[in-house]
């Protein structure tokens, strides 16, 4: 279910990367190549994007289908961005919390998105419901999974945990409670990217120094688009891209360093 994309590069109309490729995101919302679970993704999307010299990002989201929204189209030829994460939306629960359930969830610099699924939720996590704030349970932006996995991130970005880290330690929390649980995260503050691959398709793209994209498939065919395995933890920035196991305890830095780890060869 769902399908997201993360990218850091030079600045270009959103609908350069959402739009244009022959596999965009767009299309992904009705015909995916690579998604393990549903086929459409049509109960929602949304994109975060970044501006210069505003560290916080805006969001256009919506509960219907990308295809049936004129509006998208106009933002994507003339937005400029050279950060930004976009999701397509393939709902557990057909019209759960509407637009507030689209990806990206947001907070301060961070955006946000889940894609997978917890079954059996809200039962299943009730054990990880006392670990977060009365405060940060009751402001939950929508009443689904994704937005409690949110959550758990974001209050330990907000105790200083560095952002692969972060979604490493959750996704393992997570599926100590429920062990069938699909957790592929994204998160970027416009300056890096983590994400996991735990259960679903991720592939990534980097030309080093330049721009690097992070999505759960390819949106064309180009050579140098890299499959992350699974269980596998990504750290990405502008300089390059470090893989390593989740399971790891002590993952990944903040920042991934110029060139790729030794375990994944980046080119």
């Amino acid at each position: 279910m769902c399908r997201h994309l993360a990218c850091l590069g030079p600045e270009e109309p959103l609908g350069r990367l959402l739009v244009e490729p022959a596999h965009s995101l767009y299309r992904q919302s009705w015909a995916p190549r690579r998604q393990r679970y549903g086929t459409v993704n049509a109960d929602g999307f949304g994109v975060g994007w970044y501006a210069d010299g505003d560290p916080q990002p805006a969001r256009y989201r919506r509960a219907g289908p990308v295809w049936a929204d004129p509006s998208f189209a106009d933002l994507a030829r003339v937005v400029r961005t050279g950060a930004l994460l976009a999701a397509v939306r393939d709902a557990t629960l057909a019209g759960a919390d509407g637009e507030a359930a689209a990806a990206p969830f947001a907070a301060g610099r961070w955006l946000f998105s889940h894609n997978g699924a917890i079954p059996g939720w809200p039962q299943a996590v009730a054990s990880l419901v006392p670990l977060l704030p009365a405060a940060d349970l009751l402001s939950l932006e929508a009443r689904t999974d994704s937005a409690f996995v949110w959550a758990l991130v974001l209050h330990r970005l907000r105790s200083g945990t560095p952002p692969g880290r972060a979604l490493a330690e959750t996704v393992l929390q997570i599926a100590e409670a429920a062990p069938a649980a699909r957790l592929n995260l994204l998160l970027t503050d416009g300056e890096t990217i983590a994400a996991t691959a735990w259960g679903d398709s991720l592939s990534h793209l980097s030309e080093p120094g330049h721009r690097v994209v992070v999505a759960s498939e390819p949106y064309d065919d180009d050579p140098r688009w890299q499959d992350v395995p699974d269980r596998t933890l990504l750290v990405a920035s502008r300089r390059g891209v470090t893989l390593a196991p989740v399971e790891d305890r002590d993952p990944n830095p903040a920042e991934a360093p110029a060139s790729a780890s030794p375990k994944e060869p980046c080119t």
